[in-house]
């Protein structure tokens, strides 16, 4: 674990891992520490992996001004990173509500970015629609796990608008391949590791201009991979396909039978699909 200074002098924590050509990792949550991403299903054997904990998460401290938390605040933080490894450019990998910060980088700074790796995205800073159907449908995927009667029951009282804190827990299964210990889990330490506070004002009024971005987006040349799990009903294939349109140099990759974190539910089929990209 290193730390830096951002720019208004919040210290920052980043954690590197691997070898090879480096990869800045901004994790989701949104605002959880870059812990849970991991090895990212084997990346280290082919990249550095630079897992940035933003401000007041993991190892990073928690800022004088909690208005810092709005994520094109954030963007400062990233270029911050960037000056201080010293990159001209660098290739920038976003997993889920992360990636929100990442397109808003790539749009102020669209020279810095080499590449560009959506990870399972989140889609509030380009302002695409993911219909409750659209989610429901994809749910409806996985009706023959054990699990899925109760998990779908509280999916549809939380498209509907009715979910309760017992709903929220009930639709967990939905977001991994294998619903078993290990994803609980997981779960459960992504929990302990989001600030919910930072989370909380991540989204808050001013934080996305959804038609600038998507303008600035369609000048964005650098290529760019959109990785969608087959089965994700955050990131559903359809919009996934609409987020990869929105740049004149993007591709969209469908890992099958993979939910919101394919690196984990086939870490040997994520890591081909990033290593196919990046090594282009």
């Amino acid at each position: 674990m290193v730390t830096f200074s951002a720019h208004d002098g919040t210290r920052l924590a980043y954690h590197e891992s691997g070898d090879g050509p480096r990869l800045i990792c901004l994790p989701g949550g949104p605002m959880q520490s870059a812990a849970y991403l991991g090895d990212l299903g084997g990346l280290t054997s082919h990249h550095r992996l630079t897992g940035l904990d933003p401000r007041g998460t993991g190892q990073s401290a928690v800022p004088r001004d909690v208005s810092s938390y709005r994520c094109d605040r954030l963007v400062g933080d990233v270029e911050a990173l960037r000056e201080h490894l010293g990159l001209d450019c660098t290739d920038l990998l976003a997993h889920s509500g992360g990636a929100n910060l990442a397109v808003l980088y790539a749009a102020r700074h669209p020279d810095r970015v080499a590449r560009l790796l959506l990870i399972t995205p989140s889609v509030y800073a380009v302002g695409l629609e993911i219909t409750p159907e659209d989610r429901l449908a994809t749910a409806r995927l996985r009706r023959n796990e054990p699990w899925f009667a109760p998990a779908y029951s509280a999916l549809q009282a939380v498209t509907a608008g009715r979910a309760t804190a017992d709903s929220w827990s009930a639709v967990a299964p939905f977001w991994h391949a294998r619903w078993d210990d290990d994803a609980r889990a997981f779960d459960d330490a992504g929990d302990r590791a989001k600030n919910y506070e930072a989370a909380a004002l991540y989204g808050a009024q001013g934080a996305f201009s959804p038609a600038e971005t998507r303008a600035a987006l369609a000048s964005f040349t650098s290529p760019v991979l959109v990785v969608a799990g087959e089965k994700d009903l955050a990131a559903p294939p359809r919009v996934m396909r609409e987020f990869a349109e929105l740049f004149p140099n993007a591709e969209l990759s469908v890992q099958p039978g993979a939910g919101h974190f394919p690196w984990r539910d086939d870490a040997a089929r994520f890591a081909a699909i990033v290593k196919s990209f990046t090594g282009r």
